[in-house]
């Protein structure tokens, strides 16, 4: 027999807060890491050995500016679909930098799993803020964008909140909205490709040739 491994429930927290994080990371780059900074600083969120440096005076500057020029640059239309361009790499290592941070008490295997599933769901997220903002584009000529990137700044600040208070409840609401957007994405894709289909097949009558 396989003996189990031993994870305790601080580490299946951990867990939970560093993917909710990841999360976070797909519709703000900066907004979850400076939120684990902040709790990590005021001693509400323990830190993986290693990423002390996270709670520093000098990350917290770094995060803060970074976060204001981020939010800052997503308010002005067309630069906002620039920036999507990078944000999601940038994303996703993001997210693998959040749960990295704060998975502890895991195993080595099971702790880098849970990491590259958190930049999995940082992709899933920037991913649906990348549609959102091409409909929006498509639709209101970029007008519509800086609603949308605002929405995206409350949604980036509310789920890291979420993630480091209320982590279970936040892993939850993450995988709902990851199998959502999957769906979503799945509906149209094949739904256009159905639709093209079906109207090649009721093209004109093809009218049969004489002997």
């Amino acid at each position: 027999m396989i003996p189990a491994l031993p994870v305790s429930a601080d580490a299946l927290i951990g867990v939970a807060v560093g993917l909710g994080l990841a999360a976070a990371a797909g519709f703000r780059v900066f907004v979850p890491l400076l939120a684990a900074a902040v709790a990590a600083k005021t001693g509400v969120l323990p830190l993986s050995p290693g990423f002390e440096w996270l709670a520093s005076t000098p990350a917290l500057a770094a995060l803060g500016t970074a976060t204001v020029l981020e939010v800052g640059a997503y308010a002005v239309p067309w630069l906002d679909q620039l920036l999507d361009l990078v944000a999601t790499p940038a994303a996703m290592i993001a997210g693998m930098l959040a749960a990295a941070s704060v998975v502890v008490e895991l195993p080595p295997l099971l702790k880098w799993s849970a990491v590259l599933l958190a930049a999995g769901a940082a992709g899933m997220t920037q991913g649906a803020t990348v549609f959102t903002r091409f409909k929006s584009t498509t639709l209101t000529g970029g007008i519509g964008n800086p609603v949308v990137s605002t929405l995206e700044l409350v949604s980036a600040v509310v789920t890291s909140a979420f993630a480091i208070f209320l982590p279970i409840l936040t892993l939850v609401a993450v995988v709902l909205l990851l199998v959502f957007f999957t769906r979503r994405v799945h509906g149209v894709i094949f739904g256009r490709r159905g639709a093209r289909v079906a109207s090649e097949d009721i093209g004109p009558p093809r009218v049969p040739r004489g002997p």
